[in-house]
């Protein structure tokens, strides 16, 4: 909120009145007097001001329109950091110019089946391990994940592999234990806007992958990285997942123009997971080369030596002969724009 523009019949009690209303969140008003409308300049930081005390001024019947400049999210914004945030876990560097791919599991099943997974993806190229040792999942009834003894699994299999690991918090009261083992702390699209959970996970020393609500828009994205980056924590990277449609011939609709977009807005990482994004197997390696073209920093597969057998998002899941496919047809798309895999 930068820009008040009045009605033309606005007297100046009405301007006074804004005025006070100004000085009281501590802003100071330029107030420029035109032949048809008046406009007040609002100077100060602006971002304090809340999205209810701006509809409270928008609902002035003297007010025509609020305007805002600076952003909401303004610790996410380019125009905090002109530069692109890179973030670096171990060796690996996130955001710059090579595209890192997180492959595994959708869920950690059993030790030996995720040493299994975890070796096939770091032969075909894969740097980070991803799977759930806490999964949300939309029936009770469904497989739950193992917990900490999932986790235990990941460390033994970052120890062999030397994968660095991604796995989801679902709940604040774990957050202790998820630090503990892993790389990159997951938060999943149905906890987007879980308040209290991205508070605490900004308070945490752990870089954070925040994936896209189910029918969020790309504003209350940014507001949730927001929340995160305004308890000190600024590696927060975006993962775009899909999002709920009207469409039913596909899991979600990938939306990869929220890619280049976020570039725009933000200069945090941008990672696509084309597994949910579709829900199919056979179309997750063209979605995963789409991605890529369209300027992804990292992306998130699914992958597992038995998909019929999998826990859960066995239809999502790619077989490494499959995956080892996705790694080689990225690699040029990526080249062709000066990136490397």
């Amino acid at each position: 909120m930068d820009i008040i523009v009045l009605r033309p019949d606005a007297t100046d009690d009405n301007i006074s009145v804004i005025v006070k209303k100004l000085d009281s969140w501590g802003l100071k008003a330029n107030i420029s007097k035109g032949t048809e409308r008046t406009i007040i300049g609002v100077i100060g930081d602006t971002s304090q001001v809340s999205e209810e005390e701006e509809d409270a001024l928008k609902a002035m019947e003297w007010v025509e329109n609020v305007l805002r400049i600076l952003k909401p999210y303004k610790l996410a914004s380019r125009e905090f950091k002109k530069t692109n945030t890179e973030i670096k876990v171990g060796n690996h560097v996130i955001g710059g110019n090579r595209i890192h791919v997180m492959a595994g599991p959708c869920a950690v099943e059993s030790r030996q089946g995720l040493l299994e997974i975890a070796r096939k993806v770091k032969e075909c190229g894969a740097t980070f391990l991803r799977a759930g040792a806490f999964k949300p999942r939309t029936s009770p009834y469904s497989f739950q994940g193992l917990g900490e003894e999932g986790l235990k699994y990941l460390a033994e299999a970052r120890q062999e592999t030397g994968l660095f690991i991604v796995t989801e918090i679902m709940d604040a009261r774990d957050i202790d234990v998820i630090v503990k083992y892993t790389d990159i702390i997951q938060i999943g699209a149905r906890n987007m806007q879980n308040f209290r959970l991205l508070l605490e996970v900004g308070s945490a020393k752990k870089p954070v992958l925040l994936k896209r609500g189910l029918s969020s828009t790309i504003k209350e994205w940014l507001m949730s990285a927001e929340y995160i980056m305004s308890r000190g924590n600024h590696e927060v990277m975006f993962c775009e997942r899909g999002i709920r449609t009207f469409e039913t011939a596909t899991r979600n609709t990938l939306d990869l123009s929220s890619v280049p977009l976020l570039k725009k807005l933000s200069h945090l990482p941008v990672v696509v997971d084309p597994s949910h994004g579709v829900g199919k197997w056979d179309l997750v390696t063209p979605m995963a080369m789409a991605a890529v073209a369209a300027g992804a920093d990292a992306l998130l597969i699914e992958v597992h030596t038995n998909p019929e057998e999998a826990l859960s998002d066995g239809e999502q899941s790619l077989r490494p002969d499959y995956f080892k496919k996705l790694m080689d047809s990225i690699k040029p798309i990526a080249k062709a724009i000066g990136r490397e895999i």
